[in-house]
């Protein structure tokens, strides 16, 4: 798969986020950003994505997954913390 597969499965699932997702084929990073995040533990946050890319885990064609989900008030001071951008 292609990173910007990934990202369109998670963006029809999730239309109101942005995503970005980067990888090289085998191993994808998904950065989520959405207000549907609000009051969610990390957990629930996680298995929302999941949701969207379960298909293609349980299938193989996708592996080595890893996330991180915010919120846009989260996302904020995280860009901050960091110094970058989604």
């Amino acid at each position: 798969m292609e990173p910007s597969q990934v990202e369109e499965l998670i963006k029809a699932g999730l239309p109101d986020c942005e995503v970005t997702v980067t990888g090289d084929g085998s191993h994808f990073n998904a950065t989520i950003v959405g207000a549907v995040f609000e009051g969610m533990m990390p957990v629930k946050k996680q298995q929302l994505v999941y949701k969207t890319v379960n298909e293609y885990i349980t299938s193989g064609e996708l592996h080595a997954f890893t996330m991180k989900t915010y919120t846009p008030a989260e996302w904020e001071k995280a860009k901050i913390l960091q110094g970058g951008s989604l």
